[in-house]
């Protein structure tokens, strides 16, 4: 049988037809040369079978190119890292900052902004160029859900009524620009068009095209803590709980894996795979 007419189980639970120029792609995405990228698909195509999880696939070919090199195994772990930032979805909040911050704006996370009606506590303001924006961050920590269209729907209804009376509670004259939606996992087809629609810039794992979370990542190395396969969950939730929320971050504050106890020989290992990693 032809390896694209396997059926896979995807994390929804929805059932598609295997894809080997998609898991092609994520493996270049990690900057492993041809000849890695064609021995691992080689052993994942070897087991595959009908109703195999996109989980047992990728756990597979994570397993394989851990093996040759820890920097390619965090690359390729990019979006289960962004899901361990939670579960509380803070520390992903950090992160949009931290994204912002490296794109050249001046950011403050969760501020209360008093609107025309209510008083609302906004994720992430940004500043930049004499303008101002708001963004809203939805965290899903489980994989397979779907922004829906009452995100952009209620976050909109927050916008205007912070807009209406923006001018009374600024303190600084920062025109406001559109509010954004950024959310770690992807939007369904109605919170697109009402978002696009109402004039919200909608950021998701992978839109907008060649601009979403993932690409933004891979282009400036902003990796986040979570994705290095050498440090265990408690190190990353301990750095997490300092704000330290980016593989870089660690490179100036080294001094937190003496906290951590951690050993000279392995400080070595860590720090030298966050170096790759981002640079």
């Amino acid at each position: 049988m032809h390896i694209e007419n396997i059926d896979i189980i995807k994390n929804s639970g929805e059932k598609v037809k295997f894809s080997l120029e998609k898991l092609r792609n994520s493996l270049n995405r990690t900057g492993a040369n041809d000849k890695v990228v064609s021995d691992i698909l080689d052993k994942v195509i070897d087991e595959l079978y009908h109703g195999i999880s996109t989980k047992e696939i990728y756990n597979r070919a994570f397993a394989l190119l851990k093996k040759c090199k820890h920097p390619y195994a965090s690359k390729y772990k990019l979006k289960k890292a962004i899901y361990e930032l939670g579960p509380t979805g803070f520390p992903f909040e950090d992160f949009v900052s931290a994204l912002l911050k490296y794109s050249g704006y001046k950011t403050e996370v969760g501020t209360l902004l008093n609107g025309k009606c209510v008083t609302h506590e906004i994720d992430v303001i940004a500043d930049k160029n004499n303008t101002s924006t708001i963004i809203e961050c939805k965290f899903h920590s489980e994989q397979g859900l779907k922004c829906n269209v009452k995100i952009p729907l209620y976050i909109n209804s927050r916008y205007q009524d912070i807009k209406t009376n923006w001018n009374k509670i600024t303190k600084s004259k920062n025109r406001l620009t559109p509010g954004w939606v950024v959310t770690n996992t992807r939007f369904t087809k109605d919170a697109l068009q009402y978002g696009n629609c109402c004039g919200l810039y909608l950021l998701s794992w992978d839109y907008p095209t060649n601009d979403g979370i993932k690409d933004r990542i891979d282009r400036l190395g902003l990796y986040p803590i979570t994705a290095s396969t050498l440090l265990s969950k408690r190190e990353k939730q301990f750095l997490l709980s300092r704000s330290v929320v980016l593989c870089r971050d660690l490179i100036d504050d080294k001094f937190y894996l003496d906290h951590l106890g951690v050993s000279e020989t392995r400080k070595k290992k860590i720090l030298n795979e966050i170096i790759q990693l981002c640079g």
